[in-house]
């Protein structure tokens, strides 16, 4: 096992580490750097020493050299003997000859230079040799030279000796305070290494992590704790969010094959009725009410993916307030009376300004209606009321139905939450209408709560809306009166889907209409260049040449330019709907497509 394996095997062992290869490293740099320094220092002594004897000798021996006296200069020579680590000296006469010399005793001969060099220092073989001029009344009458011994080895080795020492002291020292330090600095790590391993293998996010210091380890561990904290909360979020999922994808499939029973019913009952128009009269209202219910479902779901994506929206304008209340009590009004039910309305005399969506806020306010006549026992009572308190719109539904209990009180606006189903299993829904309406009242600047005094006591939704500071005009929505239809429009139908494109062809024709259909795109383009059509309604998902490009096109030939064009697709959002006033559309339609939609349309141009 190599020494990284052993290392990364701990965190302790990493510490320590870490403590003593800081420790080596800076004694050894230390060392080296002391080391260095000496040897430079021994250096610049010797010279320095060296130099200083050869001047003396140079001033001691300038009379005998004057004078030409050898004998005189070796006896000067010869004090060098006090100074065993000068092996050797000479003089050298004005002309660079050897005048005088001597070899410390007991030194082996070495033979001297032949000539007197330039004055300077040299270091070789372990030896330091200088050259010093010996001047007489300021002219140079020879040199003086000294080799002496240089051996900077040995004190080089005492450092080492005495720097390995310090390193093992040191080290030891280092370990024992490691040793001591391990449970204040890596303990806390460890137990969070623990807690860690422990989490992701039990998946229990109630474990905690102790803190026993105040420093950023401490800080460590307190972030770490509530990370655990988090995480728990979220994953007790996700698994009831999962749940709820699971549950709102049972009750979707149960919703959406409601309606296809009936629908295949009244499809037979058509078949079989002949000329009976009194069946086929119920099977129509019959395939109507479910188809209806269907395209309140996908309706629904849109809504959830446009939750989801934050991109639900409302375009607001001043209105009357009791307009989508009115719209509201219209579209849940059948399935009010169905379970006999009293509604009650309390509505003030005079308008309610507000600036808001028509439509989406009649969504809301059905969404409450439908949730009291749901969850209320047949032949129960509803109120419904409106009032202005000071610079707020209130609206109120009240019922005297199941109820609601604290804890869904709490979380009843949640995406995919319901109440008890028990009651009336087959009218579960979907479980997005009131986080729907939340969202509505949000963008609309207000609020919405709920209210209960428990199980089985009834309960009560209040939406607070801001009041429009603007005035309405007089006579808000003003009717205007009907057009005549105009006939024999000439249309063309281009859509993929052969069974919608094909029946309303038949409807439109039926009608009165002069109908062209092509099923693609390119089949649509050649159809309008001999057709040249009032009106075409064109799919966006089209093969051959999508039907943003048809329009391009249709728009771009002098022939069809005046043409309306009405986009007729499944895509609904509101980049849609910019795509499409960009491609050329003048309309834009949400499949399914309601007949009496397309006949607005034909009126209005």
């Amino acid at each position: 096992m190599s020494l990284m394996q052993i290392i990364n095997r701990s965190l302790r062992r990493k510490v320590t580490m870490l403590v003593l290869a800081t420790t080596v490293s800076a004694l050894a740099l230390s060392g080296l750097a002391l080391i260095l320094y000496d040897l430079r220092s021994y250096e610049r002594l010797s010279t320095a020493d060296l130099t200083t004897q050869g001047e003396v000798l140079a001033r001691a021996t300038a009379p005998a050299l004057t004078f030409s006296d050898p004998r005189t200069a070796e006896k000067d020579l010869s004090v060098m003997q006090v100074r065993p680590r000068v092996r050797a000296a000479a003089v050298y006469d004005r002309d660079g000859n050897l005048f005088a010399s001597y070899t410390q005793p007991g030194t082996a001969a070495e033979p001297f230079p032949r000539h007197a060099e330039p004055t300077g220092v040299g270091i070789s073989r372990g030896e330091i040799q200088i050259f010093r001029p010996i001047v007489e009344n300021g002219e140079p009458i020879g040199s003086v030279y000294l080799r002496a011994a240089y051996d900077p080895w040995t004190r080089l080795f005492d450092y080492m000796t005495i720097i390995g020492l310090v390193m093992l002291v040191s080290l030891g020292a280092a370990t024992l305070i490691s040793a001591r330090l391990q449970s204040a600095v890596t303990a806390p790590v460890l137990d969070v290494a623990r807690v860690s391993r422990e989490v992701m293998e039990r998946r229990d996010y109630s474990q905690r992590v102790r803190k026993t210091t105040e420093d950023e380890i401490g800080q460590l561990v307190d972030s770490f704790n509530a990370m655990l904290a988090e995480v728990g909360r979220r994953s007790d979020a996700l698994r009831d969010a999962d749940q709820r999922k699971d549950e709102f994808l049972a009750t979707l499939a149960h919703e959406l094959r409601n309606p296809l029973a009936p629908l295949r019913n009244a499809l037979e009952i058509l078949r079989i009725a002949g000329s009976d128009p009194e069946k086929a009269r119920v099977a129509r209202e019959m395939m109507a009410r479910q188809l209806s219910q269907m395209v309140r479902l996908v309706d629904d779901l849109l809504d959830v993916s446009r939750i989801t994506t934050g991109k639900l929206a409302v375009r607001k304008s001043v209105i009357d307030l009791q307009g989508p209340l009115r719209d509201a009590v219209e579209t849940v009004r059948p399935f009010i009376e169905a379970r006999n039910h009293t509604l009650q309305l309390d509505m003030p005399r005079e308008p309610i300004p507000v600036e808001g969506d028509r439509t989406r806020l009649a969504q809301v306010f059905s969404n409450l209606l439908n949730n009291a006549a749901k969850y209320t026992m047949p032949g129960g009572r509803i109120v419904m009321s409106a009032r202005m308190d000071a610079r707020e719109a209130v609206v109120s539904v009240q019922d005297n139905g199941i109820g609601l209990d604290p804890a869904s009180i709490s979380r009843i606006f949640e995406m995919f939450m319901q109440v008890d189903r028990s009651l009336e299993r087959s009218q579960a829904g979907l479980g997005v209408g009131l986080t729907l309406s939340r969202r509505l009242v949000d963008l609309h600047g207000g609020s919405v709560e709920a209210k209960s005094a428990g199980t089985g006591k009834g309960s009560e939704f209040v939406v607070r809306l801001p009041l429009s500071l603007a005035r309405l005009t007089d006579g808000e929505v003003v009717v205007a009166e009907e057009a005549p239809r105009r006939a024999a429009r000439r249309i063309l139908l281009a859509d993929d889907n052969v069974d919608f494109v094909t029946s309303l062809g038949e409807l439109l024709a039926a009608r009165g209409h002069d109908v062209r259909i092509a099923h693609d795109g390119a089949a649509a383009l050649e159809t309008a260049a001999e057709f040249s059509p009032d009106i075409a309604f064109v799919d966006i998902g089209m093969p051959k040449v999508h039907g943003y490009e048809v329009a391009r096109r249709i728009r771009a030939e002098p022939g069809t330019a005046s043409c309306v064009l009405v986009a007729v697709t499944g895509w609904g959002q509101e980049n849609d709907r910019r795509r499409a006033r960009e491609a050329g559309f003048d309309r834009h339609l949400v499949k399914p497509v309601d007949p009496e939609e397309i006949e607005a349309i034909l009126a209005s141009y």
